[in-house]
């Protein structure tokens, strides 16, 4: 059956927390997919609020705007993936990073993050996630997409493979143009000449 994809808007909230819920998604609860988002200090929580409660508030305010935080996958009706993406500025942490800082001026869309529950790995829901992410870029108008995969050839143990895999990215027609750490290059997908 095929992986259906849909923009995350308000009215499929609920299904992404759902997925964040089931099993093997502890990091994103906690995370909600707003690390990136973030750079420097942290806004100051309200009183009684967690971090993760913050993290989680944030990104259901981003389901409501424009331009979707991420695409969210079902499979016959269950959700069954996430792919954080944007345009690079809306990710202030990639602006500092030594690994992910920006190549060049070129204008960029960014796919920072997959969240796949463990039922469902190994199922080809990510690599169906990152076709729907292109067709996605490519309707709003995007030039160029670019990810930081994690290269299993330099790194086998899979740290953070929540950035996908290199070959998944490969298959996909990115080409690397950078690689500023051994197991982690910047890859890119030209989708407008």
């Amino acid at each position: 059956m095929p992986i259906l994809v849909h923009p995350l808007t308000a009215d499929r909230w609920s299904d992404l927390e759902n997925l964040f819920n089931a099993k093997g998604c502890s990091i994103a609860r906690s995370c909600w997919c707003m690390y990136y988002r973030r750079s420097g200090k942290r806004p100051e929580l309200a009183p009684g609020q967690t971090r993760e409660q913050q993290n989680h508030a944030d990104l259901k305010a981003l389901s409501a705007q424009d331009v979707s935080p991420g695409l969210i996958g079902y499979l016959d009706g269950v959700p069954v993936g996430w792919l954080s993406l944007g345009p690079r500025e809306d990710f202030a942490k990639l602006h500092k990073s030594p690994v992910m800082k920006a190549v060049d001026e070129q204008p960029v869309w960014s796919i920072i993050c997959f969240v796949v529950p463990s039922p469902f790995r190994r199922q080809g829901v990510a690599k169906a996630m990152l076709a729907a992410a292109v067709d996605y870029a490519r309707q709003r108008g995007v030039r160029l997409l670019e990810a930081y995969p994690v290269d299993l050839a330099m790194t086998p143990e899979a740290e953070s493979l929540w950035f996908g895999s290199k070959t998944m990215f490969d298959e996909a027609g990115f080409e690397e143009v950078a690689r500023r750490k051994p197991g982690r290059p910047v890859v890119r997908l030209k989708l407008i000449e």
